[in-house]
């Protein structure tokens, strides 16, 4: 299958706090020039922590903008973070010691994705951490000086699975790294 070659030929930066937002025109290989908005906030890693001895996950919630604004209670989500200059393994693993006080000793890469390609320049490194209670070390709840207001939530692997076959779990990192636990070790999940 041939590449489709399209060329960006200007952008122009609109917006630029927390991300930064662009207008780009886009000259695509039929010719046509078309209008495009970026928003390019960085790269993400996020990890699923689960205890497999006790078939639990960790996960957080915190306060999300376009949640609230849709009128949808706050989702429950596994520890993310920007990357920030940090390699992706290193930030999972700072993030989940920040918003769940988990010290991570494996990681399990699961994929590199593009998560809203159409919009975002973002791409986010998923990965899987087994961790027990004694990697419970540090307090949680994010960087106090970011009011992030994170609240940790353990959640048996069951539970959790019923909610994603309930379409009640909402975030797609959460999502796809449950499938990939399922799939990896299924016996987390048996009766």
């Amino acid at each position: 299958m041939p590449d489709i070659e399209a060329e960006i030929v200007e952008r122009r930066l609109i917006h630029d706090r927390w991300s930064t937002i662009s207008d780009v025109v886009l000259k695509l290989p039929n010719g046509a020039i078309e209008q495009r908005v970026v928003e390019d906030h960085g790269d993400a890693a996020a990890v699923m922590l689960y205890d497999p001895d006790r078939r639990v996950a960790l996960l957080v919630r915190q306060p999300r903008v376009p949640v609230l604004q849709g009128g949808h209670a706050p989702l429950l989500e596994v520890v993310a973070g920007r990357v920030e200059g940090k390699t992706p393994e290193d930030t999972a693993r700072a993030e989940a010691m920040e918003e769940a006080g988990v010290a991570v000793l494996e990681l399990e890469k699961v994929a590199t994705l593009w998560p809203m390609p159409a919009v975002s320049t973002e791409r986010i490194s998923l990965f899987l951490a087994p961790y027990s209670a004694a990697q419970r070390t540090g307090p949680g709840g994010g960087a106090a000086d970011e009011n992030e207001c994170i609240t940790m939530h353990e959640v048996t692997l069951q539970a959790l699975w019923a909610l994603a076959e309930a379409d009640q779990l909402g975030d797609a990192k959460t999502y796809i790294l449950l499938q990939a636990l399922k799939q990896r070790r299924p016996e987390l999940f048996a009766s």
